[in-house]
């Protein structure tokens, strides 16, 4: 059974394959020679290379391929618009007819070409494609539909066919030509050269290179900025052509036999010049032409582009002194006149883990994912000492700042001995040296250290200068730099004091006030608690808050500055002289959720608040320190500590049965005095410690 409907269905195949050979095929064949016999023009069209068209008036226009562009060679050379041919060739190559019939038939009716308008044809096309010529004459319109003759061109048929092909054929020769002057797109630019007319002659080139970089070539060799560069080409190739002059056009009185500005943009293989020459009687109009082409033409300049050619060495120019990559930086040196030599190093990752006691890591970042660094002072002939962590993102903000600096003038190029010390380079006011792991810059061949000066000069206040020591151009600049870099160790001292791991609980806190002996707010943990939550949960709203962020700003205690390098536990050293500590915080610290025997007590002194923003601290622990502390830390104190003459009174009040020992009112908020109060202030509400937690004794030391 199976092998008879195996038999039936070969037997099936053969008779389907023998009628797709012998009768479907043959009528798909007819299909494509019919529609064959439609098209007016050959295949090989689709590479068409050139083309020309003649009207009835004799009126000529050719195009021809350059390369991968399309130019017009008559009647001017001038870049070809793409679109416009695009058009043409589409309609040339897709060009079929409705009907046709043959030239050798007109006589039988007792017809000739110029009862269809070939004799003295509208328009003339003649076109090359692989490497033959054609020639297709198109005449009248019919005198029904929207249709037009054509003859062939062997000069066998006449076609008809739509009369789409006239209307791109008759394009306009504004339409035909392209608007733009500069063909060569920005991202093809390799090299952009200006030259200026007597008398100055000026000739500036640059020139990219394989990184994308721009640099001067000549009068000097110097960083260009991309940031100026590239905009300036998108505008000369922004710029088109107004109108078309007559050809007899006086050069001279034009002014192109010696143009203001000569401009030139180099692409693959390519280079295109424009010569720009006089005002036309239209301002901001000037007479212009492609170098190697006889049309002149006029032309719209912005006034800003302009100023821009003609001062490209300076507009041009990258104004940034320095050209370093801060990724690559792994030493900064700063030298100020008359103090030690300050050095700060990145260290490596073996160099990291030892200067900071940690395990070893893969690179050399800190908890907080920033690099090692380290201050190190060189007193002069003395070995140097490595003073202390240096703030990373100190040191970051910092190198930004210097790859940042700008040139507000190029002041000279070249410059004399004279000119060296009346910027006062001869002394300068800082010398910052950058060690480079890769060289910086754009090229390897770059050297690996970079040395920025800044000198001041006594005769010109409020100026500051600033030069590399190779190359020395001078460059004046903003003062700002100075104050950003001073040469002192404390100011580039890690501002992160303390930083306590998840695991560690702060188990009390106490804020005494040191006049009166009395904690303004003291409180302890009880026995099990994780956290600070139930304890803050009763505390009035005025006090919740700020003990929150005191224990916040306790958790990663960080100095806002160091104000100087000794501590004393009698008093703060100000540029005032020796102010009193006011306050003092005592804290105690559980590590790894130990008890009593497991915990570590650390205190905190305060002076009073300064000003609006500054109040200082200092401590024993970490080496002694004496810093202002943050904002936050500060504002946080501010509701606990205010007290005076200046203060407003109670601002809130609080039930007597939920504190039946505690005052109820909290302190105003608002600005502090500057100097401590003379009496003693009364202890405020939020010093009596919550009856949910039992109160801590204030520390007897301080």
């Amino acid at each position: 059974m199976r092998s008879k409907v195996t038999v039936v269905l070969l037997f099936l195949n053969v008779v389907l394959f023998f009628y797709i050979y012998k009768v479907d095929r043959p009528m798909i064949d007819a299909r494509q020679l019919l529609e064959a016999s439609h098209q007016v023009l050959p295949p090989e069209i689709a590479s068409m290379d050139s083309f020309s068209r003649t009207s009835r008036t004799g009126e000529t226009v050719k195009i021809s391929k350059v390369g991968d562009a399309w130019w017009l060679t008559a009647p001017y050379d001038w870049p070809a618009n793409p679109n416009a041919v695009s058009l043409i060739h589409n309609e040339l190559q897709f060009l079929k007819n409705v009907t046709s019939f043959a030239v050798a038939d007109l006589a039988k009716s007792g017809q000739t070409l110029a009862d269809y308008g070939l004799a003295d044809p509208v328009y003339t096309v003649e076109f090359t494609a692989a490497k033959k010529s054609y020639r297709l004459l198109i005449g009248d319109d019919t005198k029904t539909g929207n249709r037009l003759y054509v003859l062939s061109p062997d000069g066998t048929r006449i076609h008809v066919v739509s009369r789409s092909l006239a209307e791109s054929v008759s394009l306009a020769l504004a339409d035909l030509r392209a608007s733009s002057i500069f063909t060569i797109p920005v991202f093809e630019v390799r090299s952009l050269t200006i030259q200026t007319a007597a008398p100055s002659n000026l000739k500036v080139r640059l020139r990219r290179d394989t990184t994308a970089h721009w640099g001067f070539e000549s009068p000097i060799k110097a960083r260009a900025a991309k940031a100026a560069v590239e905009p300036t080409i998108n505008a000369l190739n922004a710029l088109q052509a107004k109108s078309f002059v007559p050809r007899d056009t006086d050069l001279d009185r034009s002014g192109l036999t010696n143009p203001v500005l000569r401009v030139t943009l180099e692409g693959n293989a390519r280079r295109e010049t424009l010569l720009l020459g006089n005002v036309t009687a239209t301002a901001g109009e000037y007479y212009a032409k492609i170098e190697d082409k006889a049309v002149v033409f006029t032309t719209v300049v912005p006034a800003p582009l302009l100023t821009v050619l003609r001062s490209s060495q300076e507009e041009l120019r990258d104004a940034h002194v320095t050209d370093f990559d801060p990724a690559t930086v792994t030493s900064l040196t700063i030298a100020v006149p008359g103090q030690p030599e300050l050095s700060l190093q990145k260290l490596e990752t073996t160099a990291a883990n030892a200067a900071t006691g940690q395990p070893a890591q893969s690179s050399t970042k800190d908890s907080d994912d920033k690099d090692y660094w380290q201050v190190v002072v060189r007193a002069p002939g003395q070995a140097p000492v490595i003073a202390y962590p240096a703030d990373a993102d100190l040191l970051d903000e910092l190198l930004k700042k210097i790859r940042l600096l700008e040139a507000r003038k190029f002041l000279s190029d070249a410059p004399s001995a004279a000119d060296t010390e009346k910027s006062g380079f001869n002394r300068p006011e800082r010398e910052i040296t950058l060690g480079l792991n890769t060289g910086g810059g754009p090229s390897e061949k770059d050297p690996s250290t970079q040395v920025l000066q800044i000198g001041v000069s006594p005769d010109q206040p409020g100026k500051a200068f600033a030069r590399l020591t190779n190359p020395t151009f001078v460059y004046e600049i903003l003062p700002d730099i100075i104050e950003e870099t001073p040469a002192t160790a404390l100011h580039y001292r890690k501002r992160l004091l303390r930083k306590l791991p998840d695991d560690a609980l702060i188990t009390s806190l106490a804020v005494v006030d040191l006049v009166t002996g009395k904690p303004v707010y003291a409180q302890k943990l009880k026995e099990g608690d994780k956290n600070w939550d139930a304890a803050l949960a009763i505390e009035p709203e005025p006090v919740r808050k700020p003990i929150a962020g005191i224990l916040a700003q306790l958790r990663q205690l960080r100095a806002q500055q160091f104000t100087a390098g000794t501590f004393s536990p009698d008093h703060a050293d100000t540029p005032q002289g020796p102010h009193p500590w006011r306050y003092r915080i005592d804290y105690t610290i559980a590590f790894n959720g130990g008890g009593a025997a497991q915990s570590t007590p650390a205190s905190l002194l305060l002076t009073d608040r300064l000003g609006g923003k500054t109040q200082l601290a200092g401590s024993a622990d970490f080496g002694g320190v004496l810093f202002s502390i943050t904002q936050k830390l500060l504002d946080a104190l501010f509701p606990l500590t205010y007290s005076g003459p200046n203060d407003p009174g109670p601002v809130t009040s609080a039930p007597a049965a939920t504190a039946p020992n505690a005052a109820t009112t909290a302190p105003a908020t608002t600005t502090p005095p500057t100097t401590a109060p003379t009496v003693p202030a009364a202890t405020p509400a939020a010093a009596v410690s919550n009856p949910a937690a039992t109160p801590v004794e204030p520390a007897t030391k301080p």
